[in-house]
């Protein structure tokens, strides 16, 4: 693509523009999800998006007895009908690590394809409402998350406690900070403004700080703290690499397989 071509497609969403074929074929999978998936037999996924994410999803695919099968390439607008479409036979999940700007229109077009959706791009919110009535007239599933670890989901559980119990002590303010790699766009992080939707949905309505950083390679960490006039709690949740988000993507993709309606990562793990 020259310069000038590939300068009109920036900030477009994705549109399906090379296929291939993926020898994720691994024979071991986890012992926890091995038996659900040999009653249910290979699943064939999209992967929306192929950065550092999508490829490890695409790397640990056989481990879930997924196929990959084809990659939705970030160029231009994705088309529903016309040559794209026969390419989708018996894909029954998409997973998106794309872009915020790409989430709505692709999400869509793949929901009304009757594809259900696992989605771990952040920063489209204000598009909510819109795509669940989308999802709700496809009659898919979709799990939206934005952090798929299982570490994450029981740590805002933590969280949310630790808030409703400093509630009611005055003298303790709160704070949020969270780290991510150079190359993360938005800040805060979706987790961040999730764990801070917890401590308030909790209780705890004082001001809660919440402050970033973007260096280096950090997969991301995310920590809490309750200040007091002479002692200071932190909790702390970190990352060591992106192969818990990857399986827990592909656990989403496995769990929402034949369903309708809107999940969030507290379903597929049984989380209240």
């Amino acid at each position: 693509m020259s310069r000038e071509n590939r300068s009109k497609t920036i900030g477009r969403p994705f549109r399906v523009a090379a296929w291939r074929s993926s020898p994720c074929g691994f024979e071991t999978a986890r012992k926890h999800t091995r038996a659900r998936e040999d009653q249910r037999g290979q699943m064939r996924i999209l992967l929306v998006g192929h950065g550092k994410m999508g490829q490890l999803v695409g790397e640990l695919a056989g481990q879930y007895d997924c196929e990959v099968a084809g990659v939705i390439d970030p160029v231009s607008p994705l088309h529903g009908g016309g040559p794209d479409a026969d390419r989708w036979t018996g894909v029954e999940v998409a997973i998106d690590f794309s872009t915020a700007a790409s989430v709505p229109t692709n999400a869509a077009v793949l929901a009304r394809r009757g594809i259900c959706l696992v989605v771990g791009t952040t920063g489209w919110s204000r598009h909510e409402v819109a795509l669940r009535q989308v999802i709700a007239d496809a009659g898919v599933g979709i799990v939206v998350a934005p952090n798929f670890s299982t570490g994450v989901v029981l740590f805002e559980a933590i969280v949310a406690q630790a808030a409703k119990l400093f509630a009611p002590q005055a003298d303790f303010g709160a704070f949020l900070h969270e780290a991510h790699h150079a190359a993360k766009k938005d800040a805060p992080s979706g987790t961040a403004l999730l764990l801070k939707h917890a401590m308030e949905h909790a209780g705890f309505s004082r001001p809660i700080d919440v402050s970033s950083a973007r260096a280096g390679f950090i997969p991301g960490t995310h920590t809490v703290g309750f200040d007091g006039p002479a002692e200071t709690i932190t909790l702390t949740h970190a990352a060591r690499d992106r192969t818990a988000f990857a399986r827990g993507a592909l656990a989403a993709a496995r769990w929402i397989q034949g369903k309708q309606g809107w999940y969030t990562m507290h379903d597929v793990l049984g989380v209240g």
